[in-house]
């Protein structure tokens, strides 16, 4: 699964370590992420993100 990055703060979302704190599983694709999830850091719209 890819990683992608917050393109405002430089965040990695990790497909495999989830977003726990945010209710994001582990294991959860970036593209299953609800659209209403935004940056744990700084809080920028998941649109805000680019694949790496």
């Amino acid at each position: 699964m890819a990683k992608w990055r917050c393109t405002v703060c430089g965040y990695e979302y990790d497909p495999e370590a989830g977003d726990p704190d945010g209710g994001i599983a582990p294991g959860t694709p970036f593209e299953d992420i609800p659209e209403t999830w935004v940056c744990p850091v700084c809080g920028a719209a998941k649109d805000m993100f680019e694949k790496i």
